[in-house]
């Protein structure tokens, strides 16, 4: 486990599920604390690949970020990231896989210059 919140009303979208950045945004805040640990540096995020929404998020939902190391090149590295949630009115909170995506980091100087990743 990388992270873990509760999902709040304000990140609703208008149908009334958790809205798709703010889920978004949760998991490049995990994957961007995984990509430090692993580098040992400051990190940047290059791109997000095919991220799958599964299922949908609802207010009050116990969000947990999950992740792992995919690749490492010389000086990047890919992270498979999943987000599952448990239900705050489910009386045994099962998580269950909500959505998952690919993020490409690349670690940098305090100039902004790729670095190799020191792992």
């Amino acid at each position: 486990m990388i992270s873990r919140t509760v999902a709040m009303p304000a990140n609703t979208n208008p149908n009334g599920d958790i809205f798709g950045g703010w889920i978004m945004s949760q998991m490049d805040i995990a994957a961007g604390m995984l990509a430090k640990q692993i580098a040992c540096s400051r990190v940047a995020t290059v791109s997000v690949n095919t991220i799958n929404f599964l299922r949908p998020v609802k207010v009050g939902d116990t969000v947990t970020c999950y992740g792992r190391l995919e690749k490492v090149g010389r000086t990047s590295m890919a992270l498979k990231i999943e987000v599952w949630a448990a239900g705050a009115m489910d009386k045994i909170e099962t998580e269950q896989c909500v959505t998952e995506a690919t993020f490409t980091f690349v670690a940098i100087d305090d100039g902004g210059r790729p670095v190799p990743v020191k792992r």
